[in-house]
């Protein structure tokens, strides 16, 4: 069966529920994500949609700030990296096209400078790092 790109909300619905599904049961990731999300998955999950519907369809509706939530976690590069490998897995086993493969492209973006953030925060404590 060939896969499709992805071209709407309902295929950015799949892929971020997809997605975390996976992280949920990932032995690294998964206390990370539970521990902090406890029971408000349906508020992240929807604030997901909205971030890639964003940055995949050029629709508007996400007007966050993503970086100061993951501040405060206790995560490096091999979590940056599973984090990565099992959204690269997901995208590519649901979607295929120039949508999935910017997709993909934008959350290694993402992971690195979240890593190089929090890096940062780590070695200089006290200068303010403006989000």
């Amino acid at each position: 069966m060939k896969k499709e790109d992805i071209t709407s909300l309902d295929d950015i619905k799949i892929l971020v529920d997809s997605f975390y599904s996976r992280i949920r049961e990932d032995d690294m990731l998964g206390i990370i994500f539970n521990q902090n999300i406890q029971d408000r998955w349906p508020q992240h999950l929807e604030k997901m949609y909205r971030f890639w519907q964003t940055i995949l369809l050029e629709e508007y509706t996400y007007d966050g700030r993503p970086f100061p939530a993951h501040a405060h976690l206790p995560i490096s590069k091999v979590h940056f990296d599973q984090w990565i490998a099992l959204f690269e897995k997901t995208v590519n086993s649901l979607f295929e096209g120039e949508k999935a493969n910017e997709a993909i492209w934008r959350a290694k973006k993402m992971a690195i400078m979240f890593e190089s953030k929090l890096d940062y925060i780590r070695t200089n404590p006290d200068k303010p790092l403006l989000f």
